[in-house]
């Protein structure tokens, strides 16, 4: 009699034991899935983010040197009013 008590008590832990895999198997899954979904969407913000950086980094480039040219040409000018003050001067 000891042996069936024994022998049943062993099937109900093994029982158990097999449903407590299927279930840590399936919150294992479910874990995957959702570290793969966080991944996923990490990747598209830094994807985002970047491609922001990148268009204002590329704005404020174009402003540089667009102020750069706007310089140039003053500068242009002034030395082109000065010559002709020198060239006014001397005659």
């Amino acid at each position: 009699m000891r042996k069936i008590i024994l022998a049943a008590a062993i099937a109900t832990s093994a029982l158990g034991l097999a449903a407590c895999s299927e279930t840590t198997e399936a919150e294992a899954d479910e874990t995957v899935n959702a570290m793969e979904a966080d991944a996923d969407a990490a990747g598209e913000a830094i994807t985002d983010t970047a491609t922001e950086a990148a268009g204002e980094i590329e704005a404020a480039a174009d402003d540089a040197a667009d102020t750069a040219v706007k310089t140039t040409d003053e500068i242009g000018d002034a030395a082109a009013a000065a010559a002709a003050d020198v060239d006014a001067a001397a005659e």
